[in-house]
């Protein structure tokens, strides 16, 4: 299968994805500032989803770069982490309609770890055909900061840390995924902006 067809049905998807959690947020009904403030929770949440999407998207691209060929197994891999990841408009939504319960703040971290998992899935098969033919681009996965604290000790500990912390304070969910979000579009592969 070409590369440039799987990338640019991906980039599609995302992009869909992206727009779709903008129409959640209405209009306010009043001209005054009392009727934007009302949404601040959600406005906040789908920045924090907008960003996780960017910063997905990003180091998406790096991946698919530095890979030569699409397999069959890459293609649905792939597809399983679209699927993650169009769960989060309605994961945004719930969240920023009510940001103090428990609930909606719980399935926002459950997505945001089953995008993990499908990205580091992604992750290591593109890896594992690049180290058939390019070891030196397999290397460049494993050094991406997605990958060392997504694939080993940390992710699993910040989740439960996360899940636990939720329960006292429910925004905090968002609020550390933002966090990790920052250090994680900060902190790409020197050669980020290089590949093509």
């Amino acid at each position: 299968m070409k590369q440039s067809r799987v990338e640019a049905f991906t980039d599609a998807i995302v992009a869909i994805i992206m727009t779709i959690m903008i129409l959640e947020f209405k209009t306010p009904e009043t001209p005054s500032w009392t009727g934007i403030l009302a949404d601040v929770p959600y406005l906040f949440a789908y920045v924090v989803s907008f960003f996780f999407m960017a910063v997905a998207w990003y180091n998406h691209h790096y991946l698919f770069a530095l890979l030569n060929r699409i397999t069959k197994r890459i293609y649905w891999v792939n597809n399983m982490w679209l699927l993650t990841m169009s769960m989060i408009p309605v994961a945004t939504a719930w969240t920023g309609r009510y940001i103090f319960a428990r609930g909606p703040e719980y399935f926002y971290l459950l997505v945001f770890f089953l995008w993990s998992l499908a990205f580091v899935w992604l992750s290591v098969e593109i890896r594992n055909v690049l180290r058939q033919s390019n070891p030196k681009a397999a290397e460049k996965i494993d050094q991406m900061a997605t990958m060392r604290f997504m694939n080993g000790w940390k992710m699993p500990t910040f989740t439960l840390t996360l899940a636990i912390a939720t329960y006292f304070f429910p925004p905090l969910c968002l609020v550390a995924t933002l966090g990790e979000l920052i250090y994680m579009g900060l902190n790409t592969n020197a050669d980020a902006d290089r590949v093509a």
